[in-house]
């Protein structure tokens, strides 16, 4: 991450081993159950979505889940959750020892989600924004029965379309207003901000889900911004024109899919707060986390269900979580 200082403005640095996993084997990596893990911290979106679309689909017992704790500092994202401060398949204790071994003089930004190969220790591919598109279109011989299309053909102009203005606005938008060295640039991100997020309250007033009837990558893509909304965005980033829990229909509709298998059961509040209070020290140089807001909102009647719409499409719900990666509940 870097800002520029031209402009004040905040600018997302290019991930650096943006290699894809293919399942034709046209790639430098081959689709195989067991070959791979993924490295995610709760505290990250990017992290985060792919949490959700891994157990979305059923890929659980074809990749496993590393889950960095929500600290770090310049050597990077670090597992201080696991015994020993080590993840326990791959053994290393800072993230950055697989981005080296992918690469011994890499010294760009070390970022999750990170799929690692297993035998090897190397990072093979950092690649977020295409990440969950390939556990969707690339790795389907290893989906559960019942998985939902979250990229399905015949939308994916229109999913990309979303997708696009989401990311840009809303996703990184958050960052441009937190990291944001210049009024001009600050205001100039907020208001594309809550532009977008007016627009998206818009498109779902009247529909249940942003495109057609299921869920749909689209959805996956926003709801991990609004999730973080009030806890660390409102404030911590000054994104602060309301709350989400202010905004009638994208609470309603995070609420909705908060309490849908896969979303919240993904979502630590706690390492949501400690990371970004606790990491972000240019903008919270006391480190101290807030003890709030309250999360027990997040179970309260959506009423979305009166919009129709079908959640799971022709498929069916993921079962619940493995027993290591389940979060603590809240309530």
């Amino acid at each position: 991450m870097a800002t520029t200082p031209s402009t004040g403005s905040f600018e997302r640095a290019p991930v650096a081993l943006d290699e894809r996993i293919t399942a034709d084997g046209s790639s430098a990596w081959p689709v195989e159950a067991g070959r791979y893990r993924l490295v995610i911290a709760r505290a990250c979106p990017w992290a985060n979505r792919s949490a959700i679309v891994r157990r979305l689909l059923g890929l659980e017992q074809a990749i496993s889940m590393g889950i960095a704790g929500p600290l770090h500092d310049e050597r990077s994202w670090r597992f201080h959750n696991d015994p020993d401060n080590r993840d326990p398949v791959l053994g290393i204790e800072w993230l950055g020892d697989a981005y080296r071994k992918a690469d011994p003089g890499f010294d760009a930004g070390i970022t999750v989600p990170a799929m690692v190969e297993i035998a090897t220790g190397k990072v093979a591919t950092n690649g977020f924004q295409q990440l969950t598109l390939d556990f969707s279109t690339q790795w389907t011989a290893l989906h559960r029965e019942g998985a939902p299309d979250l990229y399905p053909e015949s939308l994916r102009g229109e999913i990309d379309e979303v997708m696009d203005g989401v990311y840009r606005d809303v996703n990184n938008g958050v960052y441009r207003c937190g990291f944001a060295s210049t009024q001009e640039a600050y205001e100039k991100a907020y208001a594309a901000l809550f532009a977008r997020l007016d627009e998206m309250s818009e498109r779902l007033a009247t529909q249940r889900f942003l495109v057609g009837d299921t869920i749909t990558e689209a959805d996956v893509r926003l709801w991990v911004t609004l999730v973080r909304f009030d806890a660390v965005y409102h404030g911590h980033f000054k994104c602060n024109r309301q709350k989400l829990s202010e905004m009638p229909v994208l609470w309603a509709y995070a609420r909705d899919l908060f309490q849908l298998p896969g979303f919240g059961d993904t979502t630590d509040f706690e390492q949501i707060k400690q990371h970004y209070y606790g990491v972000h020290r240019g903008i919270n140089p006391t480190g101290i986390v807030p003890a709030g807001p309250d999360v027990t909102n997040w179970l309260t009647p959506h009423g979305r269900e009166e919009l129709g719409g079908r959640p799971w499409g022709d498929g069916t719900p993921p079962g619940p979580p493995p027993e290591y990666e389940r979060v603590p509940a809240i309530g």
